[in-house]
């Protein structure tokens, strides 16, 4: 059998919401002949109505995965591993296509809505403000997996700029110590957001004094992204932007007199 000729697709998800996958991921869904899926994490919802052959990867380990893969586009099958988010972002996604390269199968990525975004979203938060905060900070604490020495939470912590943690909602208490030691106050707001734009989404607002306590009394231990920083500070903060206001001009408007 003739082999797929453009590869397998390497798909996004989006954070939950079945409708936050985008167009071309839909479609490549829908066409399949095999998907392989993230299964703690992706939204099943998504798979309703498929066509493909569909595997769980979350009992496998990369060498069955990459088989799978591997053998199904040989096939002639149209071939998509679904990642949660976006794969982009601590989607073990750089093993599984330096396998494919070895093996000399095409691929291509498509980019998803990460759970970054989704939280973002539901906490109707900008996280670049003006004279705010400019920088996003992406990261996770140390566990099991090691970060490079100068990744460590607390030295990020002293650019006391808007911070995403992923895969560190378990250890909430050292999160909270690790950003203190770094400089943020502990009055520094934190919202922490379980299952992001899910049906069972889950919101706990508060500050680095009490945070890890209302983690605690939740129950949360996984699947949530903790915010840190004055951005998520709500209505309280106020930051006005130069793009809208009438005094500003720019390349596409003139300033008008107050």
């Amino acid at each position: 059998m003739k082999k797929a000729s453009n590869g397998i697709a390497i798909v996004g998800a989006g954070p939950g919401d079945v409708e936050l996958i985008t167009l071309k991921g839909r479609r490549l869904l829908d066409e399949a002949d095999c998907i392989v899926y993230a299964g703690s994490l992706v939204n099943k919802q998504l798979l309703d109505g498929c066509k493909a052959m569909i595997y769980d990867s979350q009992g496998m380990n990369l060498e069955q995965i990459v088989e799978i893969l591997i053998q199904s586009w040989k096939d002639g099958k149209r071939v998509v591993r679904l990642h949660t988010g976006d794969p982009s972002l601590f989607g073990a996604i750089k093993e599984q296509m330096q396998a494919l390269d070895k093996q000399g199968v095409p691929y291509h990525i498509v980019p998803g809505v990460s759970s970054a975004f989704g939280a973002a979203a539901s906490l109707n938060a900008e996280l670049t403000l003006p004279e705010v905060a400019q920088t996003v900070i992406i990261t996770r604490q140390e566990g099991r997996t090691p970060v490079p020495e100068f990744e460590k939470l607390r030295l990020l912590a002293s650019h006391q700029t808007t911070m995403l943690i992923f895969l560190s909602v378990s250890m909430m208490e050292t999160v909270v110590k690790e950003l203190t030691f770094g400089g943020y106050s502990l009055a520094t707001p934190v919202a922490v957001v379980e299952k992001a734009t899910w049906d069972d989404e889950t919101i706990l607002l508060g500050t680095l004094e009490n945070i890890a306590g209302k983690v605690k009394e939740a129950g949360i231990r996984k699947t949530a992204l903790i915010c840190v920083g004055k951005v998520f500070a709500g209505t309280d903060l106020q930051a006005v932007s130069k793009l809208y206001d009438r005094n500003f001009s720019h390349g596409t408007r003139t300033a008008t007199k107050s």
